[in-house]
């Protein structure tokens, strides 16, 4: 790879690209995302690798593997083009017939095509995908054609193409203003005015002035950031850089929670990339911007999302917060002027640049621009990455893209915004999703986690889970982080268990708001939400657990008692098998029974019973 030394270099070497490509006879695209390797993406590839090997010379067929496209409740995902055919839940077994009767003949396989649950009829081309149609994939729709460890597959698509004309064209403050304009907000939870942000990094005194990527993401169900990064690193440098030239940064970090592997990798692969292309360094096509990036690696604390304790982990101290009183755009890494965003921050700046301010503004509501990545998780039909403008309901999301509930039962409530955000029920799910909205009714954006529980979800049970979560994450500095969540949490196992009076629910409110004003960091603040949100909407269920002893989801164990019913029992024995205090009797073809003084009330039958038989009380 030659080194890019001005903008006309990396003209010249796009059209190279295009050009190669335009001599492919066809291309194959297998989802390398970390959903679909969980589902076998990997021996799928594989067996392409090994079928396409077989075909007569001169026969140009590409192998690529991208990144998530979204639509993770179908993998491993594969798609074909020039033949533009989307084929899901694909098997190793079924690449040979692949190759044979799709790339060689031209033919459809149908029992591989997804089918619209509307009208069941059979989906050729991704655009068409119900999931898909409602959503404006500005960002994850290149994950669908992007080899994450090529340069060249993000250069032939316009990539860098944005930092070109930015650093040609603009000074400095011309690109401040326009991302002030366009009004991007941070992505990662606070929705602060990201060009606010920028300008005050640029007028602090200090030298020299840090950026940093921030991929920390440790919200249960939240996986956007990291298949960003996984799928389309290069768009995070990309806007890394113009935010280094806007800034005065001349160095960068990607800070990456330890458990995202294939982030990690994707994004050194990149940043090496970038480097040997002469897109990071010194004299960055020929404007004299230095710069360069390297990647942190993070322990995997929940905390050190926080900005301040971010800072110390990158610094080798221990992740903990400190008090805001001096910002880190004034006083970061290492006491210098440090800029911190979100993946999906940096991923929208160069579509700012390359289509305007007034663009982006147009999409969105007044307060809140541009769309938003959610991951949609739980007890809908389609789960996986959602991106929609601001704006869009949450009725949209989960009942037009998420496709409604599963196995027909009631969708109670939505939790937003990971362990820090509430849970709003399904009678305000006309509200747009944005960071006004979502704050009015007791919850907010975080960085994009959604979770859809229904009528078989225990609220007690969800503010207790993530009580417990936020008290194990505690760095534990400040006392009423520390130790007013571990009451939190006590109160709460005590309702689970049906004990406590008149006064136990006033007690836990009261508590939460001294934990929510006293805490030094934002993981202390905004830790009671889950459990106030859910008192204000579901209040009944917490009085249901105290005054009668009952949960009426059966999820609270000690309010619960397993049965079997002897009329939908086969005596298939499955339950007996699997229970492991032996509390289940009954002879082979006969109906079963529970002896309750055995039970220890595990679930387990209930889960592997295929007449649903088992019964909860």
């Amino acid at each position: 790879m030659n080194k890019i030394q001005s903008a006309s270099d990396l003209y010249q070497w796009r059209e190279q690209i295009r050009s190669r490509q335009n001599l492919e006879d066809g291309v194959v695209y297998v989802c390398g995302g970390t959903g679909c390797q969980a589902l076998g993406c990997q021996k799928v590839k594989e067996a392409f690798e090994k079928e396409l090997a077989k075909l007569k010379r001169g026969r140009k067929i590409v192998l690529k593997s991208t990144g998530c496209p979204g639509l993770c409740e179908k993998g491993p995902l594969v798609t074909l083009h020039p033949q533009d055919l989307f084929y899901q839940k694909v098997k190793p077994e079924d690449v040979p017939r692949i190759v044979a009767e799709t790339i060689l003949q031209g033919k459809v396989i149908e029992d591989l095509l997804l089918e619209d649950p509307a009208d069941r009829r059979k989906i050729l081309s991704s655009r068409e995908v119900p999931f898909y149609r409602p959503q404006m994939r500005l960002l994850l729709g290149n994950n669908e054609f992007i080899d994450p460890t090529r340069i060249g597959d993000y250069v032939a698509m316009g990539g860098y193409q944005a930092l070109a004309e930015t650093l040609l064209r603009m000074k400095p403050e011309e690109v401040i203003s326009e991302i002030k304009a366009s009004g991007l907000r941070g992505r990662g939870g606070a929705g602060y005015p990201t060009g606010q942000k920028w300008e005050n990094c640029r007028r602090a005194a200090g030298e020299p002035k840090y950026i940093v990527c921030n991929c920390d993401e440790g919200d249960p169900g939240a996986f956007m950031d990291r298949s960003l990064l996984e799928g389309n690193p290069h768009s995070i440098l990309e806007g890394m850089l113009i935010g280094a030239y806007a800034i005065g940064a001349s160095r960068g970090f990607i800070y990456v929670r330890h458990e995202y592997p294939l982030a990690l990798q994707h994004a050194e692969i990149a940043i090496s990339q970038a480097r040997e292309a002469g897109l990071l360094g010194k004299n960055i096509l020929g404007t004299g911007l230095e710069f360069d990036v390297e990647t942190a690696q993070g322990g995997g604390a929940f905390v050190c999302g926080e900005s301040t304790a971010l800072i110390a982990s990158i610094e080798g101290r221990t992740g903990e917060p400190w008090s805001k009183q001096i910002h880190t755009v004034a006083q970061g890494l290492w006491g210098k002027p440090t800029n911190i965003n979100n993946v999906e921050t940096w991923a929208n700046v160069p579509l700012i640049l390359q289509k305007g301010s007034q663009w982006f503004s147009t999409l969105g509501t007044d307060g809140s621009k541009g769309t938003k990545i959610f991951s949609l998780v739980g007890k809908v039909k389609n789960t996986g990455l959602v991106e929609v403008p601001m704006g869009t309901t949450l009725r949209e999301i989960i009942y037009d893209i998420g496709g409604g509930p599963q196995d027909g039962k009631r969708i109670k409530a939505v939790q937003t915004g990971g362990p820090s955000g509430g849970c709003i029920p399904a009678s305000l799910f006309h509200l747009p999703v944005d960071y006004e909205s979502l704050s009015q009714a007791g919850s907010m954006m975080g960085s994009g986690g959604m979770i859809v529980m229904d009528e078989g979800t225990c609220m007690v049970d969800v503010a207790k889970y993530f009580v417990h979560f936020l008290e194990e994450e505690s760095c534990g500095k400040c006392l009423p982080c520390r130790e007013g969540l571990r009451r939190m949490g006590q109160i709460l196992d005590g309702i689970s268990e049906g004990k406590g009076d008149s006064e136990t629910l006033p007690l836990l409110e009261e508590l939460a708001a001294v934990v929510a004003d006293a805490s030094l960091c934002g993981l202390g603040k905004t830790a009671p939400n889950p459990v106030l949100s859910a008192l204000r909407y579901f209040r009944e269920e917490f009085e249901e657990h105290l005054v009668h002893q009952r949960c009426p989801a059966g999820v609270c164990h000690s309010l619960v008692r397993y049965s079997i019913s002897p009329e939908a029992c086969t005596g298939c024995g499955a339950c007996q098998k699997i229970c492991p205090a032996g509390a289940i009797k009954g002879e082979k073809e006969e109906p079963h029974h529970i002896e309750a003084e055995l039970c220890t009330k595990c679930g387990s039958c209930m889960e592997v019973c295929p007449t649903r038989a088992v019964l909860v009380c």
